[in-house]
């Protein structure tokens, strides 16, 4: 069944409610007030009645014949004694009767209503005939019925035009929707009111965008890692080859393992973005910091490690925190062209900030963070801080530098940062990014291990 089906046998039922709704209140609403009418009609004669009696004028009392009211006189003990006519019908039952007092009562019948009260010595009763009551609830109920069996189907042809009209714009969207796949992904073009509609259009055009986003960061990867792994495998197959015609060749065969290394980092690199490996597969140690970026600093002859003397200890993976130091000094060294453009500097801050104190040097730069969403606990940090002095990063890039699949100004595959942050942030730290023209810098806060007291 359709929505379009759903929306009008709903609304069909709904008017159907209405109408029988308004019948039945209809119905109830005449029959109240003409019962409530000739009930306050025979209180007040007979009332009135009761005051002629008690006050000695009992021969103005005219009891009519026929008529729509009639009176009679009932003794105390529930007699009839004074009939408008020998057939009279409208008999009041004697417990009533008994219980008759100086205060008119209704009584109600199937056929007829009547008022009671108490008169010296008797009780008078006023009655009128209610059959012409149901006789006009009847012919209204009738008319009513007919003419709900006239709008009834005008109202469910109303309903279904309606529906039709007001489900155009949903139709269109989805006929739009529904030509949307992998290959085009064009936003939904919609000009009808920002209603539940609207924002729903303008929610999957959201999606639309980012899926499109997505595509094209993927396809840039997926051409930047082929070129990345195009060059490497094709200096190593020109390397085993020079090695196949002269194996004593240690040169070509360091060369050789150099290379191969490099792309066994690349490829592993690569399945721990995808897998999400940086987050989940963390095992802490105590961990010596200083020592760790020596290890690091070392692979890379040239850079410049500057740091205390003592160092304080983290708690970390020292395999993932190695891998973030030298994605960093990689991406530091490819930035500024040299090794000796690089520096690694390490110290201690109060908590993380855009702009923390370095006490090696201090410059105002653009800023922006990784992870601004975190909230850092006030305390004692570690920081290191990779600085090259290559040609900066532009303002436009930094916000979407640590993006997934994202690729900086100096080239790369895109992993490195993300990588780095994905550890970073499994370690309860985070890392921030500064760039000027002449200077990068991307800082490294990690939480200090505790002292116990």
């Amino acid at each position: 069944m359709s929505f379009r089906t759903r929306l009008i046998l709903a609304y069909t039922i709904l008017w159907v409610l209405i109408l029988v709704l308004t019948l039945s209140i209809a119905v109830y609403s005449i029959n109240f007030g003409l019962y409530g009418q000739v009930e306050r009609t025979l209180l007040r004669y007979v009332n009135e009645v009761a005051l002629l009696y008690a006050s000695g004028r009992a021969g103005e009392i005219s009891l009519p014949r026929s008529g729509p009211i009639n009176v009679s006189f009932y003794s105390t003990g529930g007699q009839l004694l004074i009939a408008p006519s020998p057939d009279f019908e409208h008999i009041v039952p004697k417990h009533f009767i008994r219980s008759a007092s100086n205060t008119a009562k209704p009584y109600y019948a199937p056929s007829f209503m009547a008022a009671y009260q108490a008169i010296p010595g008797a009780v008078v009763v006023v009655s009128q005939d209610t059959r012409y009551i149901e006789s006009i609830s009847a012919t209204v109920r009738n008319t009513l019925i007919q003419g709900m069996a006239f709008l009834l189907p005008l109202g469910a042809l109303l309903i279904v035009l309606a529906a039709r009209l007001s489900l155009i714009p949903l139709h269109r969207a989805a006929s739009e929707v529904d030509k949307r796949g992998p290959r085009n992904l064009e936003p939904i073009h919609y000009t009808g009111p920002k209603d539940d509609l609207g924002v729903m259009v303008e929610k999957v055009n959201d999606l639309l965008g980012e899926l499109r986003e997505a595509q094209a960061r993927e396809r840039a990867f997926l051409a930047e890692v082929s070129h990345e792994l195009r060059t490497p495998l094709t200096s190593l197959n020109g390397y085993l080859e020079r090695l196949s015609r002269n194996p004593g060749d240690t040169e070509m065969l360091e060369r050789a393992r150099k290379i191969a290394a490099h792309t066994v980092r690349m490829v592993q690199d690569l399945l721990a973005l995808a897998r999400g490996e940086a987050e989940r597969s963390v095992n802490p140690h105590i961990i010596n910091l200083g020592d760790l970026l020596r290890q690091a600093v070392g692979e890379y002859p040239g850079v410049v490690l500057k740091m205390p003397r003592e160092f304080p200890e983290v708690l970390g993976d020292p395999d993932r925190l190695l891998q973030l130091a030298r994605n960093l000094i990689a991406n530091a060294v490819r930035a500024a062209g040299s090794p000796e453009k690089v520096q690694v500097r390490v110290w201690m801050v109060k908590e993380p900030t855009d702009n923390p104190p370095d006490p090696y040097e201090s410059a105002d730069e653009l800023r922006t963070t990784s992870t601004p969403e975190m909230k850092p606990p006030k305390q004692p940090w570690a920081a290191f801080a990779v600085v090259d002095r290559g040609p900066g990063i532009a303002p436009e890039v930094l916000p979407r530098l640590f993006t997934r699949f994202a690729r900086g100004p100096e080239g790369g595959t895109g992993l490195g940062l993300a990588i780095a942050k994905q550890i970073a942030e499994a370690h309860g730290g985070e890392i921030r990014v500064a760039s000027r023209p002449g200077e990068t810098r991307f800082t490294v806060f990690l939480p200090l291990l505790a002292e116990e007291e």
